[in-house]
């Protein structure tokens, strides 16, 4: 297969490596990319494969599956033929994932056309509620210099909605919290908030509850800061340095700008605050018999459970709500190191997304459903595809998988309990389980891989439904790891942002997540569910011009 060969400096790949202590003088490195050719069913992003319905067996379940097609302002929703039967359009952009309440109605994320100052993947600033003909009933922003929401929301039982925020810290806010100062952007840092809406309609809300991760940091970096301290002692704790490895190298603002020119990076991003977002939580989950969160530190290759009872003053601190241990964490599992009980081989997650709990009444129920997106094969040393196409400045259309040699996995995790259901902690020893109670990864391993966005939730029969984000591949496996119904997603409108950019036009069929939905749902009753006419054109992918010319790459 014809090959060709990007330079890739060890300099960028230092970035990605853990703690260096001293500078390394720097030495180019050969990767190998394969070219696309027709028979190469491998293809990171998929952009010429086969799309629409791919397959459907005897064993695939009834229902309909709710997605947001790429770069729309448009959710749709499909029976398993893939056949849209309905639609729901926006005026602004909705990449993320739309939930489709039991009344009918819609809600999901979208972006703000003009937040300021953050500038991450997942970046929303808005909430939107549509009734089932598309209008809309609410409309919540939190955009402004100091806040933003991104990622995902969870509607609570009594209507009120839990989101994830990211708040602005200074650089001297950072430091006076123990951060290495080596590790904080010249922008600040942007860590995590989780808080609780109450909706009034037909516009803006209440915060009633929120927890902030600043309040529960520790770290051994900084003696004289007042969170200083042994990480293995302090397992309820975030350790504000464990992170150091951030998805994008550094680059200068040259670079940074060429990228923002194709879109691949929106119109706030800059070599100032590449590194801001160092922890990137994008998922939030709510457990309503245990009244916990749960939630996924992507960076930190961790997801952590936290006690919703407690009021927000309670959640500030360590003590108060139901189990006694106020905003800390009750539960986290994916990478010991991070709180000093484990070393690379005790890691189990890698960049993942969308845990969560399996609701009650569900093969599984109270377990956590977690997407692991970028598993390391152990023969691969460089730090993962998405860096290294970002280092190479002209991210390659069709990198195959086998090039880089990571894979990805859908696991179910039971977390260890005590007698009374409180979660088991060691006195020295991680948090367990040390592996998942089940996993999904392709029977050839290397085929499914999204280094990026993805998830995967329980479905009532036990099965599995799975999206695999970067090719916009959504898929019912059964527990016997066998696929029962597959589709791809086929469209890609061609939303510009305000700063007249396609987002990711490498990536053209990129799907967030999609939700599959039984046709029992309460949200279809009564409703007329028939193909709209005419059907949605899909997409045909067409290579764009690349920025630099690939042998000027360094």
């Amino acid at each position: 297969m014809k090959t060709t060969k990007l330079l890739i400096a060890c300099a960028l790949l230092l970035a990605f490596s853990c703690k260096e202590q001293e500078p390394k003088q720097e030495v180019t490195k050969e990767i190998e990319i394969r070219q696309w050719k027709p028979e190469d069913t491998r293809s990171i992003q998929g952009n010429r494969a086969k799309r629409g319905l791919i397959s459907k067996t005897e064993k695939a379940t009834p229902g309909y599956v709710l997605f947001n097609p790429s770069n729309s302002t448009k959710t749709f929703l499909i029976d398993k033929e893939g056949t849209v039967l309905h639609t729901w359009n926006g005026e602004l952009m909705a990449p993320l994932s739309p939930y489709l309440l039991e009344n009918g109605n819609l809600i999901r994320m979208e972006i703000d056309p003009d937040y300021p100052t953050f500038a991450a993947g997942g970046a929303a600033g808005r909430i939107r509620e549509y009734d089932w003909d598309g209008n809309l009933l609410w409309d919540f922003e939190l955009a402004n210099e100091k806040e933003l929401l991104h990622h995902d929301l969870e509607v609570l039982p009594n209507g009120n909605i839990l989101a994830i925020a990211y708040e602005a810290k200074s650089p001297a806010e950072a430091l006076a919290a123990g951060m290495n100062p080596e590790h904080i952007a010249k922008a600040g840092v942007w860590p995590d908030k989780i808080i609780e809406i109450k909706p009034t309609k037909p516009s803006g809300g209440e915060i009633v509850w929120e927890w902030h991760l600043w309040d529960h940091l520790v770290q051994d970096f900084d003696p004289s800061k007042k969170n200083y301290g042994v990480l293995a002692d302090n397992p309820r704790k975030i350790n504000i340095n464990a992170h150091v490895v951030h998805d994008f190298p550094p680059m200068p603002e040259e670079q940074v700008s060429e990228l923002k020119k194709i879109g691949m990076f929106p119109a706030n991003f800059s070599s100032d605050n590449l590194a801001s977002d160092f922890t990137h939580c994008n998922a939030v989950s709510y457990n309503p018999e245990l009244d916990q969160i749960v939630f996924s530190f992507k960076l930190f290759n961790e997801f952590f459970i936290i006690d919703h009872s407690t009021n927000t003053a309670e959640a500030k601190g360590s003590e108060g709500g139901k189990y006694g241990h106020g905003g800390d964490l009750l539960y986290r599992w994916g990478n010991p190191e991070n709180y000093g009980r484990g070393d690379k081989e005790d890691r189990m997650l890698y960049n993942q997304h969308d845990a969560k709990f399996i609701p009650e009444g569900y093969p599984g129920a109270g377990h956590i459903m977690v997407f692991n997106n970028d598993i390391l094969n152990s023969a691969n040393k460089y730090p993962g595809l998405i860096a290294a196409m970002f280092a190479a400045k002209s991210p390659d259309p069709e990198i195959s998988i086998a090039d880089f040699g990571n894979y990805s996995a859908v696991y179910e995790v039971v977390p260890q309990t005590n007698e009374d259901g409180s979660y088991l902690l060691p006195e020295s020893e991680p948090m367990g389980p040390k592996d998942p109670n089940w996993s999904y990864t392709a029977p050839d391993k290397y085929s499914f891989y999204s280094a990026i966005q993805s998830g995967a939730h329980r479905m009532k029969n036990g099965n599995t439904f799975v999206t695999s984000g970067f090719r916009g591949r959504m898929f019912e496996v059964t527990p016997e790891n066998e696929i029962v119904w597959e589709y791809w997603n086929p469209f890609n409108f061609q939303y510009r942002l305000p700063d007249g950019n396609v987002a990711a036009p490498y990536i053209p069929f990129q799907q967030f997540r999609a939700t599959h939905y039984d046709t029992d749902y309460p949200a279809f009753s009564g409703k007329k569910l028939v193909p709209v006419s005419p059907q949605p054109e899909p997409f045909i992918f067409k290579m764009p011009p690349p920025p630099v010319q690939q042998d000027s790459v360094h």
